[in-house]
């Protein structure tokens, strides 16, 4: 006779009585582990153990019998957020694992692998709140927000003349029980895979201002803002939460799988919008950014001209140089009239031409041009000539130009003779085409101002400084296989040109955004639109589908606003909280937000920002930090002030009306809401002003000798560079479901 399987309320009874450990995996794993680590971590497990014990007890009531067959289902539905504490976290959450997040408990999202999510579809509404300013110093005692009495670091007098090793020293002689606070955000302790986890926030051992947030938010998580270590990069925190990427089906990953290299994009779905070239010239900031030389029309004022006049020879860039500019009296000798251009012409009257141009390397080490290719609008070839450079030729780089000893043997036509002939041909309405133009204008020792560079115009999945390669490009958006002589026979410049003519072509069709990020992305409120609100049925036309709002400073809906479906703007953080309550629960009247609110709610506190001085408007280009040669002002920095010291008794004011703001939050959130905190980025300042001082170094160096520079820059500001952006990229977060 087979024997009846035991009820759950049983099993978690006998389980009690015997005092036996709960036949879960990950209370036998933790209670054989934790007598080989020590005492402490044993009584944690233990405590773990009473935990799961009295978890399981509480489940156990919460089933029921239903229906034929013993079948059971479970009445305690409600979401929580579950974080194991024998999980390891193998690097640092990153924004967009908060996003995932919101997504999996709001949309169509998958599960975290970072924290365990119960019953996600019983959450109503998520709130995100962006609160820059905040970092995990404030709650490791690193950053000062009230100042405990004999604390030997207060006795430490240090001025600014005081000897950066003695200084360093005498830091390390204080007792390890004192946090030695960090210079201007940039720490000194060095990162363990401990800092990859989170911490469980205790009232008692955090500062005054910080104790409430342990009334409701159990972990603090390290979180890893957007950027790229390797060009010293932080990227926006806002762009990142409320941007992402359009989900795939598993037929077209499935077919991108299948294809090495550039996946081709097949445009399906997309909207196109024809643009005329005129909209993608490049402007002159995007041009002095990408190392152009500038043609004279640039500059409006005579002293402008005058300065560019005394730079450009400096640099050996003016005619007595050889240097021609193209010839076009101002900007507006391009315009074209209105009545003399075709309709919906994409060229827009303009007379395109696409350039690409070979270099071979001549005596004394400089790249001298030595061929040169010009493609019409309708792909015809204009000019296709080898140049026979002043200097002698001491390396052909065949492998990618192209050129041999034998095809130059016979060349008699110079630069000169090709300059006579671009004069003639570019005109006021001319546009130049090219990719990474500024080279081969630099070759050509020639300035036009209307110039549409396609490296510019498919920006590097990455974003700048990087540039995708013409081959990539040509083989992603126009599915052409091009420079297949790379490395061997070299490239074809013609065919480089009418790649470069194409992809042009090929944007002006679809619209600005083809090639962008935005092509492969969309906003989270497009992607929680598509689906059905709480108790609604299946999305119909979007009309059913969740919405959200926007709750920042000033007038976001000027700027990113427009993304969600409803905006308010504010003054103060004391009016984003109001703003918080109507956008989740509604207006009485339905005048700003209708009754019942909305599902996902964004929000941004800038007070505390603002007092550290962490936003755009308000950092500072000279930041001090000591014992760090590479930041120390140089020269003409001595005159400018630093930053002013903010007290810890300010901080600490503000910081606790920032907690008590979010407190405030929390406490007006209906049950099962998602609130999700983070703080963006770590203190910027420093990689902001060690990236002006980059800046500056790229431009003096150009015209100045070493010892005329204000601004050095070697391989030590360099690493205290990338320090700075380490730290700037150590953010913080907090989630809860209320």
């Amino acid at each position: 006779m087979a024997r009846k399987k035991r009820k759950h309320s049983q099993y978690a009874t006998d389980e009690k009585s015997s005092g036996g450990i709960a036949a879960t995996e990950e209370s036998g794993i933790a209670a054989t582990l934790a007598p080989l680590q020590g005492p402490n971590h044993y009584s944690q497990a233990q405590e773990n153990h009473d935990q799961t014990h009295e978890a399981a007890a509480e489940e156990a009531d919460s089933w029921t019998v239903v229906g034929r067959g013993g079948k059971k289902r479970k009445t305690n539905n409600y979401p929580a957020l579950v974080y194991a504490d024998l999980h390891r976290q193998q690097s640092s959450i990153k924004l967009g694992d908060l996003q995932s997040l919101v997504l999996y408990c709001l949309a169509d999202g998958t599960s975290p692998s970072w924290i365990s999510v119960r019953h996600h579809a019983q959450v109503k509404k998520a709130v995100v709140l962006f609160v820059p300013g905040l970092e995990k110093g404030m709650f490791d005692g690193s950053v000062a927000l009230d100042i405990p009495t004999g604390n030997p670091v207060e006795d430490l007098e240090f001025d600014d003349k005081t000897d950066p090793s003695a200084k360093e020293e005498a830091l390390q002689n204080v007792p390890s029980s004192v946090a030695v606070p960090k210079q201007d955000g940039v720490s000194r302790n060095i990162a363990s895979p401990d800092d990859f986890l989170p911490v469980r926030l205790a009232a008692d051992s955090l500062p005054q201002p910080l104790k409430h947030l342990a009334d409701f938010f159990e972990h603090l998580w390290p979180v890893k803002a957007p950027g790229d270590d390797k060009h010293s990069k932080v990227y926006s925190p806002i762009h990142h939460m409320l941007n992402t990427q359009v989900p795939k089906t598993h037929e077209q990953k499935a077919a991108e799988k299948a294809v090495k290299g550039p996946k081709p994009m097949n445009g399906q779905g997309w909207e196109s919008k024809r643009t005329p070239i005129t909209s993608f010239l490049s402007s002159k900031d995007d041009l002095r950014e990408n190392d152009y030389v500038l043609h004279p029309v640039w500059f409006g004022t005579e002293l402008e001209r005058s300065v560019e006049i005394k730079r450009r020879a400096d640099a050996k860039q003016s005619s007595d140089f050889g240097w021609i500019d193209s010839r076009v009296p101002d900007l507006e000798a391009g315009n074209v009239p209105e009545n003399t251009i075709e309709n919906d012409s994409l060229a827009a009257g303009r007379t395109v031409l696409a350039m690409d141009c070979e270099m071979c390397t001549v005596d004394g080490g400089d790249p001298a041009l030595t061929r040169i290719s010009l493609v019409s609008w309708d792909g015809e070839k204009v000019m296709d000539e080898l140049v026979k450079p002043d200097k002698p030729i001491i390396n052909y780089l065949t492998q990618y130009s192209g050129i041999t000893p034998e095809m130059m043997q016979p060349i008699t036509t110079t630069l000169s003779d090709i300059q006579k002939r671009l004069l003639d041909m570019l005109t006021p309405n001319t546009i130049l085409i090219g990719h990474s133009l500024n080279s081969d204008l630099e070759a050509l020792k020639l300035t036009h101002p209307f110039i549409v560079d396609t490296s510019l115009l498919y920006p590097h999945p990455r974003g700048p400084p990087m540039k995708s390669s013409l081959k990539w490009l040509a083989q992603k958006y126009i599915g052409r296989e091009i420079q297949k002589g790379h490395g061997t026979l070299g490239h074809d410049s013609v065919e480089d040109s009418r790649a470069c003519l194409d992809l042009v072509k090929k944007k002006c069709e679809k619209g600005p955004e083809w090639g962008s990020a935005a092509m492969n992305s969309e906003t989270i409120f497009k992607r929680l639109s598509r689906n059905p609100r709480s108790g609604r049925c299946k999305v119909q036309g979007g009309e059913d589908g969740k919405i959200g709002a926007i709750i920042d400073h000033g007038a976001p809906g000027k700027s990113f606003g427009h993304m969600a479906s409803f905006c308010i703007g504010c003054n103060t953080d004391a009016e984003v909280v109001e703003g918080v309550k109507i956008a989740v629960a509604g207006d009485p009247d339905g005048s700003t937000i209708p009754g019942g609110g909305v599902d996902f709610t964004w929000a941004r506190m800038r007070d505390l920002e603002s007092l550290r001085r962490w936003s755009n408007n308000h950092r500072y280009d000279l930041i001090q930090m000591d014992n760090d040669p590479a930041v120390q002002p140089t020269n003409d920095d001595d005159d400018k002030t630093t930053p002013p010291s903010l007290s810890p008794s300010k901080l600490a004011i503000q910081v606790a009306n920032t907690v008590s703001h979010i407190a405030e939050i929390h406490k007006s959130l209906p049950p099962c809401t998602l609130l999700v905190v983070y703080s963006g980025t770590g203190d910027p300042r420093a990689l902001a002003r060690l990236q002006d001082m980059q800046r500056r170094f790229k431009q003096e160096y150009k015209t100045k000798k070493w010892d005329q520079l204000s601004v050095k820059w070697t391989d030590v500001e360099e690493q205290a560079m990338k320090r700075a952006c380490r730290v700037a990229r150590e953010g913080i977060g907090f989630v809860t479901v209320t």
